[in-house]
């Protein structure tokens, strides 16, 4: 069917937590029957229904939990609910796969490519447009064959444009906060051809709104025959992510995907080397050293790169994600990161740099230098930090050292620094990230976690650093 190789992203309100099994509403159920038969090619049921739904509805449940990487229980949970809540694509998400291709090898049999963008949005100054539309392709250009010329008249191989409403396709947008975008598979007539909600708010940089430039980005995926990936640091991720557009490099995945299609790129010069792709953290990785590891509000964070897995009670599942989706000027790749539950903040680290956020809100007066803490001018960056809620301290390794910061007087605590090995037994090696969770304190040193009773300093057990993120090949 021809709907199958349509993009429909779908900006719908994303949850601000997961909800209790116990909230899922009669709407919600008919929500999620809609978005299964959506993008799980779930049929009509037969007969009478369950609250649950047994099958076909429990088995696409499951199915769909499988791509998303969510606790598989056939059941609409709220984590499978908040997943099908966030802003998405609609081409159907069955086929579970890193990269992946529309059937029948679906590509254009030609390197040469016509391009024409037919109108313009209002959000947006021409020029940022142009520039927008041409950056998008010239991110599939770098890695393939492929070259991108932009016509004027007549009708191009890629026809661009803005619309509302019915516009003249068959699938009509929905207005505001609906539908942001779609395209078609490579072919004659409409194949190919990209088409934007005029109704919804694109922008050229702001996280105000939806990146005209990463949107476009990910549809000319699917204009040059891509389907989705279940990598969530893919860009053909169905799920649309923030990322900063200066600074976009596409992922290993989407390179390995149109390469399968097109091939590599001839023209580069194999003298001058580049920085490889950058790809997805999986936390099955036995020698994986997190970057940072913290709370906040009772969830636990483990930072990795660009990505961070979120650990919350409700789940038995850590589902990852860019760091980008939820503090959109926070620094990726960081040195370190705690919560001071009592002010309800979470700290981030990187260089000499520290960013604040209440929640997800950027605290005012951020970012400023770490030295604030009180930290000597030396220390041109920290390796980790650690609060502890009962003394309402917290730690700061550097090194083999460690200094202590009263968070009530918002002073560095005198004695300090002290040997992080002189301190807590068995690390022997620089402290690479730490957090605390239900009265245990972990403190992580390359691959491995070292579990303690802070107030003791007593070892328990020394462990993977994968031990929260669920993962069983440790």
């Amino acid at each position: 069917m021809r709907s199958l190789n349509l993009c429909v992203l779908l900006s719908l309100a994303t949850a601000a937590c997961c909800v209790p099994v116990s909230e899922v509403t009669v709407q919600d159920e008919s929500f999620a029957e809609n978005y299964l038969k959506n993008f799980f090619n779930m049929t009509e049921q037969k007969g009478p229904s369950t609250r649950r739904g047994i099958s076909p509805l429990s088995k696409k449940l499951s199915e769909m939990q499988r791509f998303f990487g969510l606790h598989i229980t056939g059941a609409l949970d709220g984590e499978t609910l908040e997943m099908m809540k966030k802003p998405r694509c609609g081409v159907p998400d069955g086929k579970i796969a890193r990269f992946s291709t529309f059937g029948n090898s679906l590509k254009w049999e030609k390197n040469s490519l016509t391009y024409r963008i037919e109108n313009y949005t209002p959000d947006m100054s021409v020029a940022e447009v142009d520039d927008s539309i041409n950056r998008a392709l010239q991110v599939w250009a770098k890695v393939t064959p492929l070259r991108f010329t932009r016509i004027y008249s007549g009708t191009a191989d890629i026809m661009v444009s803005f619309g509302r409403q019915s516009h003249g396709d068959y699938y009509p947008f929905d207005g505001p906060s609906g539908t942001l975008a779609h395209a078609f598979a490579p072919g004659s007539g409409i194949g190919g051809d990209a088409h934007f909600d005029e109704d919804e708010m694109f922008t050229f940089s702001s996280n105000r709104g939806y990146v005209l430039f990463l949107v476009a980005a990910h549809e000319f995926g699917h204009s040059l025959g891509l389907s989705h990936s279940d990598d969530p640091g893919a860009l053909m991720y169905p799920v649309y992510s923030y990322r900063d557009p200066s600074t976009f490099v596409l992922p290993r995945d989407d390179v390995n995907g149109i390469q399968s299609l097109y091939g590599s790129n001839p023209s580069k010069d194999p003298s001058v080397p580049e920085p490889p792709p950058p790809t997805t953290p999986d936390a099955c990785d036995s020698t994986m050293v997190l970057d940072a590891v913290t709370t906040l509000r009772g969830e636990m964070l483990f930072f990795k790169d660009s990505f961070f897995w979120r650990s919350y009670p409700q789940s038995n599942t850590p589902q990852q994600t860019l760091i980008t989706n939820f503090w959109p000027n926070a620094p990726v790749n960081i040195d370190a990161a705690y919560e001071n539950p009592q002010s309800d903040t979470i700290f981030f680290f990187k260089g000499s740099r520290v960013w604040a956020f209440t929640g997800y809100r950027p605290v005012q007066g951020y970012p400023k230098t770490m030295n604030s803490f009180g930290l000597p001018r030396a220390v041109r960056k920290i390796d980790a930090a650690l609060h502890d809620v009962a003394s309402g301290k917290t730690l700061f390794f550097v090194g083999n050292y460690y200094f202590s910061y009263d968070e009530s007087r918002q002073t560095m605590d005198r004695g300090f620094p002290k040997r992080v090995d002189q301190t807590f037994s068995g690390l022997t090696n620089k402290v690479t990230a730490a957090f605390q969770n239900r009265g245990f304190t972990y403190i992580y040193s390359g691959p491995y976690m070292f579990e303690y009773d802070l107030r003791t300093k007593w070892l328990y057990r020394v462990l993977r650093n994968s031990y929260f993120l669920r993962c069983t090949n440790f």
